[in-house]
This record gives C-alpha cells, sequence and structure tokens, in this order.
C-alpha cells in the first residue's frame, strides 16, 4: 500500500518500503513476494526483534550499505531502524522514538528527531544522511563512531542565503537527500518546491527556486550515474531529470496528468499517479514508486 522507498540488496533481492501498509516487502530473484518487515500496526518494539516482529508507524527511507546493513526511516516513531539482512535481527540506530530535536555531538540512540523521512548513504557507505522534516534539519549519522551531527538548517522556516553556512541557515520543509560522488549534499523541499544544494565546504545554495521551479510537492530525489538529480515530482505526477552542468530541467516519465495509463515503450506517455519514491540502480536502470497506482514502475535506462 503505497510504496515509497525501494532498495536492492547484493543479492538481486529488492525491497519496498510500504509507508500505508507499514511494512518492507520483499521480491526475490524468481519475482516471489513476501513480507520481509513489519505486522502492519503503529507499537514500538524492543531492540533486537527479528525483522519479521518489527512494528512500524508510517515508514518512509529505506537505504542498504554495501555491508548488507538496511537502514529505515521510521518516520512517525521518530527513529532510524537497522535490520542486518545477514542475520534478520534489528536495532535502533538513531532517534529516542520520541519526537523533539536534541544530540547533537553525542551517541545517535539518544538524539531526538521529528518525522524522519529520507535517508541516504556515502560512498564509502559509513555516512547516512537523515531528513529531520519537522526540526528543519539535515543531520548526519557517521556510522563508525555512533555519532550525530546537524549538517544543515536551523530550525527556522525561511530561504536560504546563497553561500551562506548550511548550518546557520533557514530551511523550508526538507523531504528528501541525495548525496553525489563528490560529496554535494542536495536537499528537496516539499513545500518550499526548491532544490539546494550544500557543498564540501559546508556552504549552501537554491539552485532550483520555489518562484520558478515548475516543482510541485516533490517527494524524492536521487543522483544518477552522470551526476544528473533525478526528481519525484508528486503533485506534478511526472519524474524529471535536472542537469547541474547546464542547470536545465526535463521531464523523463509522466504526461503531467495524474492516471495509471502504462506505455511500456514510451514513458512520456506513460500516466503516474503521485510518485513519491526513486531507485537508480547499478545497471542504469530506474525505479519509481508509483504511489497512488500502488505499483513500482521499471524504467531499463533513465
Amino acid at each position: 500500500m503505497e510504496p515509497f522507498g525501494v532498495a536492492f540488496d547484493k543479492q538481486g533481492n529488492w525491497y519496498i518500503c510500504e509507508h500505508a501498509g507499514q511494512r518492507i516487502t520483499k521480491v526475490d530473484g524468481r519475482r516471489k513476494i513476501s513480507t520481509f518487515a513489519g505486522r502492519g500496526n503503529t507499537s514500538v518494539d524492543p531492540e533486537g526483534s527479528a525483522a519479521a516482529q518489527l512494528r512500524f508507524h508510517d515508514p518512509h527511507g529505506l537505504v542498504i550499505g554495501k555491508d548488507q546493513q538496511m537502514y529505515i526511516a521510521d518516520t512517525l516513531n521518530h527513529r532510524v531502524v537497522k535490520i542486518d539482512l545477514n542475520t534478520g535481527r534489528s536495532a535502533t540506530v538513531a532517534g529516542t522514538g520520541a519526537a523533539g530535536y536534541s544530540g547533537d555531538g553525542g551517541p545517535a540512540g539518544k538524539a531526538a528527531f521529528n518525522q524522519l523521512y529520507a535517508l541516504d548513504l556515502n560512498r564509502a557507505g559509513d555516512k547516512l544522511y537523515i531528513t529531520d522534516l519537522r526540526n528543519r534539519r539535515i543531520r548526519l549519522l557517521d556510522l563508525k563512531s555512533g555519532i550525530v551531527t546537524t549538517i544543515a538548517g536551523n530550525g527556522i522556516d525561511g530561504v536560504p542565503t546563497d553561500g551562506a553556512a548550511a548550518i546557520d541557515s533557514p530551511l523550508v520543509d526538507p523531504r528528501a537527500i541525495a548525496v553525489d560522488s563528490r560529496a554535494n549534499v542536495y536537499i528537496l523541499e516539499r513545500g518550499g518546491n526548491a532544490l539546494r544544494v550544500v557543498d564540501k565546504q559546508g556552504k549552501i545554495r537554491t539552485v532550483i527556486a520555489a518562484r520558478s521551479s515548475g516543482l510541485n510537492g516533490p517527494k524524492d530525489l536521487r543522483v544518477d550515474r552522470n551526476g544528473d538529480v533525478i526528481i519525484a515530482d508528486t503533485e506534478n505526477h511526472v519524474i524529471k531529470r535536472w542537469r547541474p552542468k547546464n542547470g536545465s530541467t526535463e521531464v523523463i516519465v509522466g504526461t503531467g496528468e495524474k492516471g495509471d495509463r502504462l506505455v511500456p515503450d514510451d514513458p512520456l506517455k506513460t500516466q503516474l499517479n503521485r510518485p513519491h519514491g526513486i531507485f537508480l540502480h547499478p545497471s542504469g536502470a530506474m525505479y519509481i514508486s508509483d504511489s497512488e497506482n500502488n505499483r513500482v514502475l521499471k524504467l531499463a535506462s533513465a
């Protein structure tokens, strides 16, 4: 129900985060579907639960590291849950389970968050980036030390000034995040209808502005192997590509009209209904969580 995040393990199994279904669904190499994690209710579990016994509350983001650790943004439980795909056991790696803001500079498990939505890992797989939406901050979990820090956002609702320090700058409502190979951190704002980037020096700038963006409630983004940014422009019912080399934006999937028409050989004639999530496979294929059509689409090459 209403798929959002998609991720693959090294065996080629793929996992779908169903935020309305309160579960993670697994699709194996034979396309057999099963529930991997989540029992469909909203209670908080004790540490060490088996994946099948976990209980989520409106989970959204989903990433899998090279070490086969799955990280899930358990949004309304205000935590990040880790599942070891080798053992099937789980643990909370960030968040106390209660909404709030605290803990920077200390252990992530003792830090408070308020509605985590999107996650991303850096290329080395040792840093987890977290969108802390209600706190209007982007936070970074060092997976080696377990320490959490804020890298963007000061908690104030507003538009940042280009060239300002990201940690001292306001944000409107950071919904999604993606990190490129050069350690640039892209931040997508849902209500702000904007795309911003934080460079390696910690400076922020807006690359797609609200007034001229053409975005409408975007929910997710990824950086492809060419360094282009792929955006789920949710309320416009399309997937877009933004090219940092020249600042151009183009629609690559969808007609702009809500619908469920599928045209396999023409993505620009295929209709979407509030696409929420994107996954870019190393093969070049794109997986789209077409949320209100309750399906996941594959584009062979983006």
